[in-house]
């Protein structure tokens, strides 16, 4: 059997499970990372080698000069496939593999999975239900948009990730000065109605345009709320079997099938309407979700996203099958915050169904594990109260990454 060659592109330092199980299943590993990120305690043991890239002054990664030194790279080294770690690796990804015409996810599909607007755009031709939304082309669409759709609004970026540089405005009065401060990058941002309701996430793997295991939460503080609120980050798994599981479940597969994936892992988020009672599509991401979800899923299901959707790779790659491993069904959930010490004292925090702490300087955090999905609610609302008063910190948003 022929080694498969994986060329990972990583611009953050996440998706450490990925490379060990690629290694794992005997393919050759060669990591793409930025330059500053050299000293991380990437698994070195499961890298055969590793090629660094000179950020520029806005920490951006000139993908010609990447084409032109993985070009070389392929003169005396074969690269089968090419996985994109993080989301904004996506681009790099797609932009690689159209380049040197190697198999998976092209530019066109990619977009569905990073641009906001392309998402929203087919969602909305497949009849899924997404907040009313508007490119910010052309000033008589905006002023249309305006006129139809009651606010507040959100101007938010095509492309980046979580709540990062949006922004909520109430009139048209206030709108127009806020797109006047974009300026020229006005092209890259869209506006959407702001819908008050609960925001859900699915995560999950998929394989031959088929979904083989998703695991839908709750947020039980929002991304966006977090981002610009200063707040405490939680999240529970959806009561199994209920109404909100089924329906997220069902929606989700048609948004996967909508988008075409194919295979990879997912991160889906929704919004169950104040008003309606109905869910909506927000977005989706062909790769594992951030802020320690897949350490809760796997805690929930026995499911590790990171290295089953390394083994779903390979199998693709050697059209061999591939067989998901059994599934448990404990309800988990996520509390997570900035933290005023360095390093939190944990000993003070005994309950058995912790069972993951987090381990960053300036953080605080916990999973829980329980087969009572009110246990794991009662818990996170105790736990938040205590970080809120003895170790809670915040710091400013960020307005937009580079």
């Amino acid at each position: 059997m022929k080694t498969l060659s994986f060329l990972c592109i990583a611009s953050y330092f996440k998706g450490q499970d990925f490379l060990r199980s690629l290694k794992r299943e005997g393919c050759l590993v060669y990591l793409v990372t930025a330059k500053g990120l050299e000293g991380k305690a990437w698994p070195w043991e499961a890298i055969d080698e590793t090629f660094y890239v000179e950020e520029t002054a806005r920490g951006q990664w000139d993908l010609d000069q990447v084409a032109t030194g993985l070009a070389y790279v392929m003169r005396h080294r074969r690269i089968d496939r090419i996985a994109a770690l993080d989301d904004f690796d996506v681009e790099k990804a797609t932009f690689l593999r159209e380049h040197f015409r190697i198999p998976g996810m092209g530019q066109t599909t990619g977009r569905y999975f990073r641009d906001k607007l392309a998402m929203r755009m087919k969602a909305t031709e497949a009849g899924i239900r997404v907040p009313s939304f508007s490119a910010l082309f052309h000033d008589a669409d905006i002023h249309d948009f305006t006129q139809r759709v009651a606010p507040p609004w959100v101007v938010k970026p095509r492309t980046e990730a979580s709540a990062a540089g949006i922004q909520k405005v109430h009139s048209a009065e206030e709108l127009w000065p806020v797109l006047e401060k974009l300026g020229d990058e006005r092209h890259w941002y869209l506006i959407e109605q702001f819908k008050p309701g609960d925001v859900y996430h699915v995560d999950g793997l998929s394989m031959d345009n088929q979904i083989l295991f998703s695991r839908a939460s709750q947020y039980l503080s929002t991304p966006m709320e977090v981002a610009h609120g200063g707040g405490i980050f939680r999240s529970c798994t959806a009561a199994f079997g209920s109404r909100e599981d089924k329906a997220l479940q069902k929606l989700n597969a048609a948004v996967m099938k909508a988008f075409h994936m194919r295979y990879s892992a997912f991160h889906s988020e929704y919004i169950q309407s104040k008003e309606d009672g109905q869910f909506y599509f927000l977005e989706t991401a062909s790769r594992v979700g951030g802020a320690n979800l897949a350490e809760m899923v796997e805690f929930s299901s026995g499911i590790n996203l990171w290295g089953e959707w390394a083994r779903i790779e390979v199998a693709v790659a050697r059209g061999a099958p591939y067989q998901l491993p059994p599934v448990r069904h404990d309800c988990a959930g996520i509390v997570i915050s900035l933290c005023r010490h360095p390093q939190p004292d944990y000993a003070l925090f005994t309950d058995e169904e912790v069972v993951w702490k987090l381990n960053l300087d300036h953080h605080i955090g916990f999973i829980f594990r329980s087969g009572q999905r009110e246990r794991v609610t009662e818990l996170l609302d105790q736990y938040t109260r205590r970080i809120q008063t003895d170790f809670h910190a915040s710091a400013p948003a960020r307005e937009k990454s580079s």
